[in-house]
């Protein structure tokens, strides 16, 4: 019996002491053996991500196009329906990089269009313009955590999360573990869009 994760593990190490060994030439001819077998086997995002394409890949392969998976559709134990949703939500897909967005693509999976912003009421004050971007913000950095750590990890409250920002030359970071809690506090008083793009990164008290 072979441990194959646990090699396949070692194989992925970074530097000189990997699984590839020392060997600059033949680290060279096991990768290129690896990429015959998979293309992605050292892909550069994670591989929780990598293991969720598979399965809709796979998929693709038998039936020769992606089926309709509902949010609740368990494979392998993931809910792969509820991953499938958040991939093509805009805030996450743009996070994605391109090669994953192709690679979704090919499946049949597009972003979804993200709603039109409301146009502002006349008596709207730039008190509620910030108020608007502070939630926009905060829920860009909860997509991105949703995306790297998975919709059922809790954000810890004193966690902090650096996003890009449009017209920041620099990172932003948002207070993320504080925003969630604050919103819910307030949840009574968010808009119908608002509730509608927490729910659909998987937060259940919206």
């Amino acid at each position: 019996m072979v441990p194959v994760g646990q090699h396949m593990a070692n194989l992925r190490r970074k530097g000189a002491k990997n699984g590839l060994g020392k060997d600059p030439e033949r680290a060279a001819v096991r990768a290129a053996q690896l990429t015959e077998i998979d293309q992605d086997w050292d892909c550069p995002w994670p591989l929780d991500w990598q293991r969720h394409y598979r399965v809709l890949a796979d998929l693709v392969d038998a039936d020769g196009q992606l089926p309709d998976i509902a949010p609740g559709v368990l494979m392998d134990g993931d809910d792969i329906g509820k991953w499938l949703q958040q991939q093509a939500q805009p805030a996450i897909w743009a996070r994605l990089l391109p090669e994953q967005q192709e690679r979704l693509s090919q499946l049949g999976v597009t972003p979804a269009e993200a709603p039109s912003p409301a146009p502002a009421s006349k008596g709207a004050t730039k008190g509620q313009g910030k108020a608007q971007q502070a939630f926009q913000r905060g829920l860009a950095a909860l997509a991105q955590w949703v995306e790297r750590e998975g919709a059922d990890r809790p954000v810890p409250r004193g966690h902090s999360e650096e996003i890009a920002v449009d017209g920041e030359a620099e990172p932003v970071t948002v207070k993320l573990g504080v925003w969630v809690s604050n919103t819910k506090s307030r949840r009574d008083k968010l808009a119908q869009d608002q509730l509608t793009a927490l729910r659909e990164l998987g937060v259940e008290w919206a």
